[in-house]
C-alpha cells in the first residue's frame, strides 16, 4: 500500500511539474505581432478573445464560415495574416471550418496536453493567436491532413472577380 501512494505521489509530481513547465515556455513565446491584453480585449469581441488569446474551442456548427466555400483566403482574426486559400477547405463533417493545408510560414505548431493527450495546435505564426488543431484524419488523395479550426478565429477576405 505504502509502495502505491509513493508511486501516485511521484507520478502528481512530475505530472505538475511538467504542466508548469510548459505554460511558462507558452508565455515566453515571442511573435511579430504583440499587444497587450488589454488591447486585445479592445479589438476583439469576446469570443475571439476567448478562442485566440484563451485557446478556447467555439461551439460545433455555430461558424457561418463552415460552410462558405466562395474562393479567396481566411487571414487571421486578430491580425489579418493570410492563413488558409479556399482551395483547400473541405467538408470535414465536423462542425468547424476545416483545410487539407496552411499558407506555409504563416502558421505555427505545438503540442498541447489539455485534454489529457498530445494533439498538434495551431497557431497564426504573427501574433500567436489560438487557431484550432490538425489532425491525421483529412483527405487521403491531398495531404492526409485535416486543419479543423475555429471559424471565429478567422476573417475571410472573397477574391476579385
Amino acid at each position: 500500500m505504502k509502495k502505491i501512494i509513493l508511486f501516485t505521489l511521484v507520478g502528481l509530481f512530475f505530472s505538475c511539474n511538467s504542466t508548469a513547465q510548459k505554460s511558462k515556455a507558452k508565455e515566453k513565446e515571442t511573435f511579430p505581432v504583440t499587444k497587450t491584453e488589454a488591447e486585445w480585449k479592445v479589438q476583439l469581441t469576446e469570443k475571439q478573445y476567448y478562442v485566440l488569446r484563451e485557446a478556447g474551442t467555439e461551439r460545433a456548427f455555430t461558424s457561418p464560415l463552415n460552410k462558405n466555400y466562395k474562393k479567396g483566403v481566411y487571414h487571421c482574426a486578430g491580425c489579418d495574416t493570410p492563413l488558409f486559400k479556399s482551395e483547400h477547405k473541405f467538408d470535414s463533417g465536423t462542425g468547424w471550418p476545416s483545410f487539407d493545408k496552411e499558407i506555409k510560414g504563416n502558421v505555427a505548431f505545438s503540442t498541447d496536453y489539455n485534454i489529457g493527450y498530445a494533439r498538434t495546435e495551431e497557431h497564426c505564426a504573427t501574433c500567436g493567436g489560438h487557431l484550432g488543431h490538425v489532425f491525421n484524419d483529412g483527405p487521403k488523395d491531398t495531404t492526409g491532413k485535416r486543419h479543423c479550426i475555429n471559424g471565429v478565429a478567422l476573417k475571410f477576405v472573397a477574391a476579385e472577380e
